[in-house]
């Protein structure tokens, strides 16, 4: 909502500056977004007429003009532009004026013909970003006036950014009683007195939608001088609230909109047929706007139209057809009041947005359609000339404005105020707000113009606005603080997000809500009953749950890649989301687990001048998971997902249960997603990773240990996990450590067989071990590999 400073302080003038004003608005809850000046600084520029022009002798595009400044002695001045003229009243800036841009008049020759001082134009003052010639002003215009008093520049131009439920702000009077309320500024609002009816012609009215349209008021007027010159006052008001002038009769409707905020439109009477009906469109009925639209309508839709034809989109906007000219001379005044549910989305639909749909939409004041039937008569009548007849109204059932409870001591409690029943009365007076006391309980009838008051709430918010946001002291909330229990075997979150962090992985955090196609790619989730969908997405892109957090991983990878990070490398904490037959979840019929997801690209160590180049691997985020269970033992399986490759990806299992994902990303995916290489990710069951074994103290063994070597000739198909795993329970009691140091398949090697050489670690706590107890040891582990994978020694 824009509008000029000096047009509210006609209304309400509170002892405060232009700054100070600003503040108690945006504290009151309506935020000035803006304050502009009319016009720039400058001085020494007065209205002057132009006596006579005559041709420069020496440049075909400049002028000679006599110029009578008020002085009584003319002033010759040489002027360019192309519409200066004699009997023109424009402003003239004398010797010594300065203009904005630091520009500064003095007495000159141009082209050898001496000037003293310069014609300006709307731009050279500041006013407009482009002039096409001299700021010409009216007739009447007293020369020798300052000109920013006679334009009245010093002014400033607010603009008011407001929230949807305040519609009653969208006027001069809406703000003006918002302003009085603030600082207790005595309101003065224009005295509007019903027109008499000078003609007895009407036209009937056919109210065939009262629920959409409960108040329709319509008025004939004759004889008009459409051609009437809007007055500068109203053209000066409508330009600085951001309305160009069209015509009188238009620039009438927008002033009374902008002044009352009750939209009004104005058709051409010739061009009606009949009685005005109110009513819902018939499917595929085609209306063209007054912008130039054509549109096909839907039974959704309300209509003002004859009985021939549609007339206007109503409350969003006219018809082409029915549209007042320059050449009308009868009009049909319309003021109404619609549903706000009728009216919304609307104009959207068709790409576009209106003045009346914006208001209409959040709720007009149904307390004031006539009077803005009778205040747009009044200046009809004065501007335009004409003959009114009298006010045709249709009437359905208003919008009920059931009283609402406000207890002193609930207010008090919500606010942290100390209230009593005078302060919050005077409150509610000050809003205009009518109501009844009994003790400290109020009983609060919202006017007309306030759509936004329905619960106890909504009143305390007033109070809290009028005593100023500011004005509520910051206390800090008190509560006793208890040291929570940290169970031994619980790992604490901080503790693994800083193990990440010193691994080398920065953290992220991504929205929950991802991409359809992200769960497609990286979840292989594509049906209504596995993706979860967000009923009001805040974007396309953002329309489902995440199921996974990979999608987001590689979206934070593509950011860094675009910005030239060749090495990455994140993890995420977060939830993911699936749904459950588990009614028992905080969320019925979902699971929201903790996952923790973790992505690495580019090279395995930073480049240095010691170590070589080397992408990063499987085996580097393998390793970095086996670090985060120091006392738990993981195991890896092939897997197949589709967000991974098929050859390099394994299941994480943990105490035999899956547990999480790791592998490098499917080469489809480092396709579409315009990657480099492929990065190498893993998630995993967030809940697993906080548990942890209880430290458990184990001897440490004086004596030495004892390393033996043994080489084995396996199938290829045996993996040395299934071999740990197998060896695990029939292990002696000495053998402290069997580690794989080497795989050899070629020369010597039987074909589909593999060679592993193991290195056995044995110690004992109490004695040096004997040779003979080492190699009764290993002659057991032989033997077992033998029975259990048919292995045979290799010489």
């Amino acid at each position: 909502m824009k509008f000029s400073e000096s047009w509210l302080r006609s209304f309400v003038n509170p002892a405060l500056s232009s700054a100070e004003l600003s503040h108690s608005l945006t504290m009151a809850g309506l935020e000035v977004e803006d304050m502009t000046p009319v016009a720039p600084a400058f001085t020494s520029v007065i209205v002057a007429q132009v006596l006579s022009v005559s041709k420069h002798p020496d440049a075909d595009r400049l002028n000679v003009c006599q110029v009578d400044i008020g002085s009584g002695t003319p002033q010759q001045i040489v002027c360019g532009a192309p519409n200066v003229a004699a009997g023109l009243k424009v402003p003239c800036a004398l010797p010594g004026a300065k203009l904005p841009g630091d520009f500064k008049i003095k007495i000159a020759k141009v082209r050898g013909i001496e000037s003293s001082g310069m014609l300006c134009s709307a731009k050279e003052l500041g006013i407009t970003e482009e002039a096409s010639g001299l700021l010409t002003l009216p007739a009447d215009a007293p020369v020798g006036t300052d000109i920013r008093n006679y334009l009245a520049l010093d002014d400033t131009i607010f603009e008011i950014k407001l929230t949807p439920n305040r519609a009653d702000c969208l006027s001069l009077q809406g703000i003006a009683r918002e302003v009085g309320a603030i600082t207790g500024a005595t309101v003065s609002l224009p005295a509007i007195t019903p027109v008499a009816a000078q003609i007895d012609e009407v036209r009937a009215l056919a109210l065939k939608a009262g629920d959409a349209c409960p108040l329709y008021c319509g008025r004939s007027i004759k004889d008009v001088n459409a051609r009437a010159a809007t007055p500068e006052w109203m053209r000066r008001h409508l330009e600085r609230s951001g309305l160009r002038s069209i015509s009188a009769l238009v620039d009438i409707t927008n002033y009374v909109m902008l002044e009352l905020g009750q939209p009004l439109h104005a058709f051409d009477d010739s061009k009606l047929a009949g009685a005005v009906q109110v009513r819902m469109a018939e499917e595929g009925e085609r209306l063209r706007l007054l912008n130039g639209q054509e549109i096909t309508l839907a039974s959704d839709m309300l209509l003002i139209a004859d009985e021939q034809k549609p007339l206007a989109l109503a409350g969003i906007m006219g018809g082409e057809e029915s549209a007042v000219t320059l050449d009308t001379r009868h009009l049909f005044l319309e003021s109404a009041f619609f549903a706000p549910s009728v009216i919304a989305g609307r104009a959207r639909r068709f790409g576009f947005s209106s003045d009346a749909s914006h208001r209409f939409e959040r709720g007009v004041d149904f307390g004031i359609t006539q009077t803005a039937m009778e205040r747009a008569t009044q200046f009809i009548l004065e501007i335009c000339g004409g003959s009114a007849g009298p006010v045709q109204i249709a009437q359905g059932t208003l919008p009920a404005r059931p009283p609402v409870r406000l207890r002193t001591a609930r207010a008090a409690k919500v606010l942290g105020l100390p209230l009593d029943s005078a302060k919050v009365a005077g409150i509610l007076r000050g809003l205009a707000l009518e109501f009844t006391q009994d003790g400290e309980t109020f009983m609060v009838t919202p006017p007309s113009w306030r759509f936004d008051m329905e619960i106890e709430e909504d009143l305390i918010e007033e109070i809290a606005r009028l005593i100023g946001y500011d004005n509520i002291p910051a206390v800090a909330p008190q509560a006793a603080l208890q040291m929570l229990p940290q169970p031994e075997q619980e790992r604490p979150t901080a503790r693994i997000r800083q193990f990440m962090a010193d691994r080398g992985y920065q953290e992220v955090i991504n929205f929950a809500f991802v991409d359809t196609a992200w769960e497609a790619d990286f979840a292989g989730k594509t049906g209504d009953n596995e993706l979860i969908r967000l009923a009001n997405p805040i974007a396309s892109q953002m329309a489902v749950m995440r199921s996974s957090l990979f999608g987001g991983l590689v979206d934070n990878l593509v950011t860094n890649i675009k910005r030239q990070q060749n090495r990455v490398r994140l993890f995420e904490l977060g939830r993911v989301f699936a749904r459950s037959d588990d009614h028992n979840q905080a969320v019925a019929g979902y699971s929201q687990p903790w996952h923790l997801a973790g992505l690495a690209f580019g090279q395995a160590l930073p480049e240095t001048w010691s170590s070589g180049k080397r992408s990063v691997d499987f085996y580097d985020l393998k390793g970095d998971l086996e670090a985060l269970f120091p006392s738990c033992s993981l195991r890896f399986e092939k897997a197949s997902h589709p967000a991974l490759h098929p050859g390099r990806s394994a299941h994480i299992l943990f105490q035999g249960n899956p547990v999480g994902l790791l592998g490098e990303l499917h080469p489809k995916w480092v396709q579409k997603y315009d990657l480099p290489a492929a990065p190498v990710l893993f998630e995993i069951d967030f809940s697993v990773l906080k548990a942890q074994a209880v430290p458990a103290f184990a001897e440490f063994s004086k004596f030495p240990a004892v390393t033996r070597d043994l080489a084995v000739i396996v199938d290829q198909e045996v993996h040395w996990q299934a071999i740990i795993d197998g060896l695990q329970t029939t292990l002696p009691r000495l053998v402290t450590g069997i580690h794989l140091f080497d795989v050899y398949t070629g020369k010597g090697i039987p074909e589909n067989k593999k060679s592993l050489a193991l290195r056995v670690v044995m110690q004992d706590t109490q004695r040096t071990l004997l040779d003979s107890e080492v190699d009764a040891a290993l002659q057991n582990i032989a033997s077992e590999l033998e029975n259990k994978f048919a292995a045979q020694l290799r010489a």
